[in-house]
């Protein structure tokens, strides 16, 4: 019969043995590899004024690297307005897209590249026939590095020799996004026959040669 006054001992010799048993085991399959490669892609986002969101929208949907776009609003004094009190005028907004987009793929400067090429930054508030202050040339930067980029952009802009007239694109801190409704989203995809469609954003898209 064992003793009372072995069992600490034996008790003592199961640890150790059982400890022994965690060290090194060369037969042992490896840990997972958790490296980052399994991570989403790490993402940026940017904001853009260029007259009618349509337009600005059927083409940045089209460029490698933009990942989405949404239509929408910013740089006004009424929360949440809808797209007929923006048409009005009278609540400040621009109509602006808001993009994601891949930093691997696409940099923020060669997006700015594509804002200067689809669309006319010396008119102020208008593009075309399209008239209004929700209609004006704005970059709105999301952080100091944006706005750095967007200055040194349009001075490049500027200095190309491309405009006949001064550009006059404004340079702003972003606020609040307000996304339009969700008929106003893909809105050339889901209605190329419209009339503005046909007129407007499919010569556009011929332009700078996308697909119509």
């Amino acid at each position: 019969m064992l003793h009372r006054t072995a069992i600490p001992f034996l008790i003592s010799a199961v640890l150790l043995a059982a400890c022994a048993s965690c060290g090194p085991n060369p037969t042992r399959s490896p840990m997972p590899d958790l490296s980052t490669d399994d991570a989403p892609p790490t993402t940026s986002t940017a904001t853009f004024g260029a007259g009618c969101y349509w337009c600005v929208e059927a083409v940045l949907e089209q460029v490698d690297g933009i990942l989405e776009v949404d239509a929408g609003f910013m740089g006004g004094h009424v929360e949440d307005p809808s797209y007929e009190q923006v048409c009005s005028g009278t609540t400040g907004h621009t109509e602006v897209v808001q993009l994601v987009f891949d930093p691997s793929v696409i940099s923020y400067d060669q997006i700015l590249e594509w804002f200067w090429k689809l669309h006319d930054p010396t008119t102020l508030d208008r593009q075309g026939a399209d008239v209004g202050p929700m209609y004006r040339s704005v970059i709105f930067y999301r952080d100091e590095d944006q706005r750095r980029r967007a200055e040194d952009s349009k001075a490049r802009a500027e200095a190309s020799g491309h405009f006949d007239a001064p550009i006059v694109t404004a340079i702003e801190s972003a606020t609040t996004f307000y996304r339009a409704k969700q008929e106003h989203q893909d809105f050339y995809r889901n209605n190329r026959s419209y009339g503005y469609c046909r007129a407007v954003i499919a010569p556009k898209l011929d332009k700078l040669g996308l697909e119509k």
